[in-house]
C-alpha cells in the first residue's frame, strides 16, 4: 500500500540536460566520427606520429621526431599527430619546416589549450575514442616514439588490427631501442617462448629503428592505403 501523498513528492522543474542524456550523447558520438572521417578524406599519405608528451625539446626523441617530420614532409607525406606538444609537437614542427602538411588531431579540454602552434590544419574532438579511431583510421604507417601508457595503448592495438586482419599491414616503427628493446625482448622471451600466447611471425608485424632515416626508409616503400 502507497504511504506517499502528492505533496510528499517533489517534482523538479529543471531543463533538459543534452550533455546527460543518453541518446544525445550517441549523436554527438556519431556526429565526430563522421566530421571525422570527413576531414580525413581529402589527405594523402598520411604518417601517424604517437609519442609521449612529456618530452623536451632538448630530448633526443623530439629532435629525430622533428626530423623524420622534415623528411616525410619534403617527400609528400601528411604528418599527423595529437596536436598537442612532445612528440606531437616535433611532428608537427618538422612537417611544418618541411613546408608539408601539418595535422593535429588533439582533445578538447576545458581551460587548456593543448594545441601546439606547428599544426597547420587542425580538428578538435571531445571524445578521447572518437580521436583515437581518426589517429587509427588510414594512415599509410604508423610511428611510436617514447611515451606513457596512451602511447603503448596505441601501439598494442595497432599491432593488434593488422594482426588480426583488421587493418591492412603497413609499417608499425618504434624509433628508440633503448627505449622499445626490453619490452620487445618481454614479448619474445614471455610470450612467445615462455608461454606461447603469440606466433613467431608475430613479433614481425613492428621494427625498432633509432634514427629518423631509418624509419623513414621503411615508410617510404610502404604503399598507400584509403578506406574512405
Amino acid at each position: 500500500m502507497r504511504t506517499d501523498r502528492p505533496s510528499d513528492r517533489v517534482e523538479l522543474d529543471l531543463p533538459f540536460d543534452f550533455a546527460e542524456n543518453p541518446n544525445w550523447r550517441i549523436f554527438r558520438i556519431m556526429g565526430e566520427f563522421v566530421a571525422g572521417f570527413e576531414f580525413l578524406a581529402p589527405l594523402r599519405k598520411e604518417v601517424t606520429f604517437f609519442g609521449s608528451a612529456r618530452l623536451p625539446e632538448t630530448s633526443p626523441w623530439y629532435k629525430e621526431a622533428q626530423k623524420l617530420g622534415t623528411l616525410l614532409a619534403k617527400n609528400g607525406f601528411t604528418v599527423i599527430t595529437g596536436g598537442g606538444p612532445g612528440i606531437m609537437e616535433a611532428g608537427n614542427r618538422g612537417a611544418y619546416e618541411g613546408d608539408g602538411e601539418s595535422v593535429g588531431l588533439d582533445i578538447e579540454l576545458p581551460m587548456e589549450q593543448r594545441r601546439n602552434p606547428y599544426v597547420k590544419r587542425a580538428m578538435g574532438f571531445h571524445y578521447f575514442f572518437t580521436r583515437k579511431v581518426m589517429m587509427s583510421a588510414s594512415a599509410q604507417a604508423y610511428l611510436f616514439f617514447p611515451g606513457g601508457f596512451g602511447t603503448l595503448d596505441e601501439f598494442f592495438e595497432i599491432i593488434t588490427l593488422i594482426q588480426t586482419e583488421k587493418m591492412e599491414r603497413v609499417p608499425a616503427v618504434c624509433v628508440g631501442k633503448e627505449f622499445w628493446q626490453p619490452g620487445h625482448d618481454w614479448i619474445r622471451q614471455t610470450m612467445l617462448d615462455k608461454y606461447e600466447t603469440v606466433s613467431p611471425e608475430d613479433l614481425d608485424l613492428y621494427h625498432l629503428v633509432d634514427t629518423a632515416e631509418e624509419a623513414f626508409d621503411i615508410i617510404k616503400t610502404s604503399k598507400e592505403r584509403k578506406y574512405f
